[in-house]
């Protein structure tokens, strides 16, 4: 049995346009994306302001089109669906992913908005919890039904699943704005939802943008640092197993990328992932994994803690909204504010910071 391979490069803002195919190459993409399939290009947007590491990169987005345009991929969709406390539209706006969008002739899709049809899907496979989160059914998009999925996160921490990356990416696209129900059992869901995209997209490829990373309570409140790495691989497991082993956790100690090796979706142990391009045998970037803030203490009160009991009440209930409110006056109104801006304003006077402007002058 061949291993599981991971491409990973070291690039910089004059070329990391031919780096990102150079790196698709690496880890063979036309091998496992079907030329005669459309292609789902699934954006990562995690917040509707720009911050570094948060979301897909306009470099990342503009590289891959450019790289399956080039190899004569035809139909290209990119979809992102939004959350209860981001608005995606103004986040592609402010990450500067229209003018990437625009420049490639390409049309977005929002997967919330009417005309995409939500079907009810039945996994051949057996669930971990998501049949018993979703009792009455398992909704899905019908456009990512027969298409390839390429998913593109970035090389991020975050509060729930100590990293994420290509396996949760698929969270933001496969399952609908109450998705916030599986975060008590967010490592079994991403699982699930692998599980799913097996059966539903004929190719499925990741590639991670690194140039930014991110450290600490993700996939928000971070601390951003240039790391100039990107990766790609054609599974999933294994491509966030090295991103994790890269921040310097064990990926067999992350819940989610153990159980799914022990199903057999992917590889979790980088002993057994071939890994091209660099050496990447000494690199750790020493992130943390136990760092919080305010809102995530308190949602982890509520998903584990003494407040379990009234979940249903203060998240699946007509008093619903106040969580949504919180979050946005703690995210938006407060941390992003006070502590977001200036660290924002230190990685825009980096190289990576003038090719992001760069982008935004092209929108204007």
């Amino acid at each position: 049995m061949n291993k599981s391979k991971v491409a990973v490069l070291k690039t910089s803002p004059q070329t990391v346009i031919e780096d990102y195919e150079r790196l698709m190459r690496l880890a063979d993409f036309e091998q496992h994306l079907p030329k005669d399939k459309d292609t789902i290009l699934k954006i990562n947007i995690s917040w509707h302001y720009f911050f570094p590491a948060c979301s897909t990169t306009p470099w990342q987005l503009d590289g891959v089109v450019q790289a399956l345009k080039k190899s004569g991929y035809k139909n290209l969709i990119p979809a992102q669906n939004r959350t209860v406390v981001v608005d995606p539209k103004l986040g592609a706006k402010n990450n500067h992913l229209e003018s990437v969008i625009e420049k490639h002739g390409l049309e977005f899709v929002y997967l919330y908005e009417e005309g995409v049809k939500w079907i009810k899907y039945e996994p051949k496979a057996e669930m971990l919890v998501l049949d018993k989160v979703f009792p009455e059914g398992i909704l899905i998009p019908d456009i990512m039904v027969g298409r390839n999925a390429v998913h593109l996160p970035t090389l991020k921490t975050h509060v729930f699943t100590t990293m994420t990356g290509a396996m949760k990416n698929a969270f933001g696209g496969l399952l609908r704005e109450n998705r916030h129900w599986t975060h008590s059992v967010i490592h079994e869901t991403l699982v699930d939802l692998l599980v799913i995209q097996k059966e539903i997209h004929p190719g499925i490829f990741a590639v991670t943008d690194g140039t930014f990373a991110g450290d600490g309570p993700g996939p928000r409140a971070m601390m951003p640092y240039v790391k100039n790495y990107i990766l790609a691989s054609a599974d999933q497991v294994a491509i966030d197993a090295i991103a994790a082993k890269m921040m310097g956790f064990d990926p067999m100690s992350i819940k989610f990328l153990r159980l799914a090796h022990e199903r057999g979706l992917g590889c979790a142990d980088p002993n057994e992932i071939e890994v091209v391009g660099e050496d990447i045998s000494d690199v750790n970037f020493h992130f943390h994994s136990n760092m919080e803030t305010l809102a995530s203490r308190g949602q982890k009160l509520i998903y584990h803690g003494p407040l379990k009991p009234l979940e249903n009440i203060l998240l699946r209930s007509f008093i619903t909204p106040w969580s949504y409110y919180a979050s946005r006056l703690y995210y938006d109104a407060f941390w992003y504010r006070f502590v977001g801006k200036p660290r924002v304003k230190r990685m825009l006077a980096t190289e990576w910071g003038k090719l992001f402007e760069a982008y935004g002058r092209r929108e204007s």
